[in-house]
């Protein structure tokens, strides 16, 4: 009899461990096709972009061949916003483990590229997701400083760059209390504003230049609302 009982026993452990295995392999596939998707949405989004600022340092920006690389650029990003959000709407803010070392890059950036209302929608799950370390803040921070730049409002932690025709030159869009900059950036893991703008755009952070430009920003935007 106890023969019989450690026989089956030893069946119900097998089957046991068979079902784990076939759990685990399914995770497993489940990933990759995750990544896989994700790796998709990367190529069609980002080379693109790529390809078209090449053309514009040979060509300027009104070339043809910028023009048509532009409508390539726009189709794909369409298709790929779906995607991501179906991809958010369904599963939530994805985990390094499931998204991959660029996964969480890649969603960033296509909502980054989005209209400011995709971007206010999905701000909390991104907020939340950094506290969680799902991502990282320097993606959070892209996301808040283009949402106010885009309002008209002055930026928080100093990631977005404009284009001055008047001067024909870029400049930081200007910022909120520029003198608490570093205290922002640093309670987020952030470097300094004057590495960060080195590094990123190889521009050199001046204070005062920053303090003086957003008094006159916000006195310019007084003198619009009266």
């Amino acid at each position: 009899m106890k023969y019989i009982v450690l026989f089956s026993l030893l069946i119900t452990m097998s089957c046991s461990n068979t079902t784990k295995s076939k759990e685990t392999s399914t995770t497993s596939k489940n990933q990759q096709n995750f990544i896989a998707v994700l790796d998709t949405i990367w190529a069609t989004e980002q080379n693109p972009i790529r390809s078209r600022d090449s053309l514009i340092s040979i060509y300027g920006v009104d070339s043809e061949l910028v023009k048509a690389k532009q409508l390539l650029i726009d189709k794909n990003h369409i298709i790929n916003e779906k995607k991501v959000k179906d991809i958010l709407d369904t599963y939530g803010w994805p985990t390094k483990e499931m998204a991959g070392e660029r996964g969480n890059w890649t969603i960033c950036n296509v909502i980054q590229h989005s209209d400011n209302e995709v971007r206010i929608q999905y701000l909390p799950m991104m907020r939340q997701a950094v506290k969680e370390k799902k991502l990282e803040p320097r993606f959070l921070v892209r996301a808040e400083d283009r949402i106010a730049t885009e309002r008209g409002d002055l930026q928080i932690y100093g990631g977005q760059m404009k284009y001055y025709p008047e001067t024909k030159s870029f400049n930081l869009w200007p910022v909120f209390e520029p003198e608490n900059i570093d205290k922002r950036r640093t309670e987020i893991g952030l470097d300094s504003i004057a590495i960060f703008l080195k590094n990123r755009f190889d521009f050199e952070w001046n204070l005062e230049e920053q303090i003086k430009r957003t008094k006159e920003f916000e006195l310019a935007k007084q003198n619009d609302n009266k």
